[in-house]
């Protein structure tokens, strides 16, 4: 079973950036390998119960439950130890992360209030592209009257594009709503 999205990048994006990169051979168009979604959690250090809220949010916003990630070393500042939780993040790649992308192009992001665009300069350089939302309310799944805090979400959609204008093109063609 093929989501729309997959199917509109096989029918249509894929010959319009052959066209206009001048790829010879399709297996060089570029791609979508996969979209990690990360919640940081700073408050997981005074409260125990906001990794079980995020783990809960982030589940039903992308069908998989994600890992919870750790501290990897001390910070005396931010009063971090190692091995502290500070975060939980899910690796969606396949049919999820089709499914995922098409739902956050065209319900998630309109949904946000006073919305006019994605930026087009948060390219890593290397045809990846990172955004934030600044509340997980954007999206559908999450009841708003369960909602304990807002947190925001950072999403990375990793492609196999060589460079940004390749990569800010595919997105574009399934649908990415870019700030003019």
């Amino acid at each position: 079973m093929s989501s729309g999205l997959r199917q509109r990048y096989e029918e249509e994006a894929v010959p319009a950036l052959q066209k206009e990169f001048g790829y010879r051979n399709p297996m060089e168009v570029p791609r979508l390998t996969k979209i990690v979604v990360n919640i940081g959690l700073g408050e997981a250090l005074t409260n125990a119960k906001a990794v079980e809220a995020a783990v809960g949010d982030i589940t039903r916003i992308t069908g998989q439950k994600p890992v919870v990630t750790k501290a990897k070393r001390s910070i005396a500042q931010f009063k971090i130890r190692e091995g502290n939780t500070i975060g939980v993040k899910v690796t969606l790649r396949g049919q999820r992360m089709w499914d995922f992308l098409e739902r956050l192009t065209r319900i998630a992001l309109p949904r946000i209030r006073d919305f006019r665009g994605v930026p087009t300069r948060s390219f890593d350089g290397r045809g990846n592209y990172s955004l934030g939302l600044r509340e997980q309310l954007a999206f559908p799944e999450i009841d708003y009257d369960k909602v304990d805090r807002l947190r925001g979400l950072e999403l990375t959609v990793v492609t196999t594009a060589k460079t940004d204008e390749e990569a800010q093109r595919l997105l574009a063609l399934l649908g990415m709503p870019y700030a003019h």
